[in-house]
C-alpha cells in the first residue's frame, strides 16, 4: 500500500546531471498572423510543386505501415547525387539526431578515474565558439568533456599556430565544425578545413547545414580522410523543416557503426518521400538559392549603408551589429512592428542580430523598419 502523507518530490528520480541541464532553446515559432518571420533560417519559399504532389499522393492507407527502415531508396538517390555508395550515407530524423548519434558512437562519457591524456581525449567533444548551441548540450547529455575554442576576429578559422597556442586538442574523440558558421554566416575555405582534418586524430563532423548558399563544399574531404563526416539537412535549403530529414556522408565503416545504434524506423515515410521528390526537382531549388543569395547581398549592402557592421555571409541569414543602439533594443523594436529576428544573449553574440533572409518583400519591410528605428533613436 502507498504511504499516506506528503508525496516525495519526483525530482529524486531524475539524474543529477539532467536536473542541472540547460536544454536547447529553439527559435520562436509565433502563431500570430501578419508576422515577418526572420528568426529560424527557414526557406521562405514553399517546397517544389512536385514535392507537394508526392506527399499528397503518399498520404493514403500506406500510413498504417512502417516506413522503409533504412531509407534505402533515398540513400541510393543521394549516393548518385554525391558520387558515392549508399553504404556511405545514413539518414536521420533531422541532422540533429545524427549529431546525437555521433556523440554516443564515438565519445566515452567522462570518468572520475581518468588519468592519462589519451583517456581524456577519448572523452572529449570540441567545437568552435560561437557556433551551433546544440553541441555543448549534446556533450552535457552524454557526460562528455568539452573543449571550446574561440574563433578568430570576425569569426574566422584560427590558423595552426593559434590552435596549438590555444590548446586545441588534436586527439579529441569528436570535433564539430559548422561550415559555413552559424550564427555568423562566415564561410570557410576547404583548404583551411583540410589542414585541420589532416592533423586531427579523432572524428571531425563538418556540419554543412547551409552549404547550398555557400561558395564551396568540403564534401571531397570524406574521400581524403577516413575520419571526416559531412552533415547535411533538407530543412534549411529545401523547405522541409517539418519533415525532419538529415543525413551523414562518410566512410562506410563509420556509417555502419552509426547504423548499429540508430533507432529503428527513425525517419517517417512522408519525410522520405518528400526528400526523394526534392532530388527530382533540384533546378527549382537552385533558382530559389540564387534569389536568396541576391536578397542577402542587397540586405547586407543596405545595412552597411546605414552604418551596421555586417559579417560577409555564405548562408541564408546575415549577422549584423547595429549602429547607435544595441542589438537587443533593435530586436525588441522590430518585434513591436511584427518583425521577428534572433538575438542571442551570450558574451560573443549579444552585440549582434541574426536576420534570416525572407522574401524580397519581407526584406524591404525589414530595411524600412530598421532605418526608421535607427533614425528615431539618433534624434533623441
Amino acid at each position: 500500500m502507498p504511504t499516506k502523507g506528503k508525496l516525495k518530490s519526483p525530482e529524486r528520480f531524475i539524474r543529477p546531471m539532467v536536473r542541472k541541464l540547460d536544454g536547447y532553446v529553439p527559435g520562436e515559432q509565433p502563431q500570430s498572423k501578419n508576422i515577418i518571420k526572420l528568426n529560424t533560417n527557414e526557406n521562405p519559399i514553399s517546397p517544389s510543386p512536385k514535392v507537394l504532389r508526392a506527399i499528397q499522393k503518399a498520404a493514403d492507407s500506406r500510413l498504417r505501415l512502417y516506413p522503409n527502415p533504412t531509407a534505402k531508396p533515398l540513400r541510393s538517390a543521394l549516393a548518385q547525387l554525391h558520387c558515392c555508395q549508399p553504404e556511405n550515407i545514413i539518414i536521420g530524423n533531422g541532422s540533429d539526431e545524427l549529431l546525437a548519434l555521433a556523440t554516443r558512437c564515438f565519445v566515452e562519457p567522462k570518468s572520475s578515474g581518468t588519468k592519462t591524456s589519451k583517456e581524456i581525449a577519448r572523452q572529449t567533444i570540441q567545437y568552435f565558439t560561437p557556433s551551433y548551441s546544440l553541441y555543448p548540450i549534446l556533450a552535457d547529455i552524454h557526460g562528455a568533456r568539452k573543449n571550446e575554442f574561440k574563433l578568430s576576429q570576425n569569426y574566422k578559422l584560427p590558423n595552426k599556430t593559434s590552435l596549438i597556442k590555444g590548446k586545441w586538442n588534436y586527439q579529441a574523440a569528436l570535433t564539430y565544425i559548422t561550415t559555413p558558421n552559424a550564427p555568423s554566416g562566415a564561410g570557410y575555405k576547404t583548404k583551411d578545413l583540410a589542414k585541420i582534418c589532416k592533423d586531427q586524430n579523432g572524428i571531425i563532423i563538418l556540419d554543412e547545414a547551409y552549404i547550398d548558399f555557400a561558395e564551396e563544399t568540403a564534401l571531397g574531404l570524406t574521400k581524403r580522410f577516413s575520419n571526416v563526416i559531412i552533415s547535411r539537412t533538407f530543412s534549411k535549403s529545401y523547405s522541409l523543416c517539418s519533415q525532419r530529414i538529415g543525413y551523414f556522408i562518410a566512410h562506410s565503416k563509420l556509417i555502419a557503426a552509426l547504423d548499429r545504434i540508430r533507432d529503428s524506423y527513425n525517419t517517417n515515410e512522408l519525410g522520405q518521400t518528400a526528400a526523394l521528390a526534392t532530388l527530382t526537382d533540384l533546378k527549382y531549388y537552385q533558382r530559389q538559392f540564387k534569389r536568396i543569395i541576391k536578397a542577402r547581398s542587397q540586405t547586407s549592402k543596405n545595412l552597411t549603408a546605414i552604418g551596421f557592421d555586417v559579417i560577409p555571409s555564405q548562408t541564408n541569414f546575415i549577422f549584423a551589429k547595429p549602429k547607435g543602439l544595441s542589438a537587443k533594443d533593435l530586436f525588441i523594436k522590430l518585434r513591436k512592428q511584427k518583425i521577428i529576428t534572433r538575438w542571442f544573449d551570450t558574451k560573443d553574440c549579444r552585440d549582434w542580430l541574426r536576420i534570416t533572409i525572407g522574401t524580397e518583400r519581407d526584406m524591404e519591410k525589414f530595411i524600412l523598419s530598421t532605418k526608421s528605428i535607427v533614425k528615431k533613436h539618433s534624434q533623441r
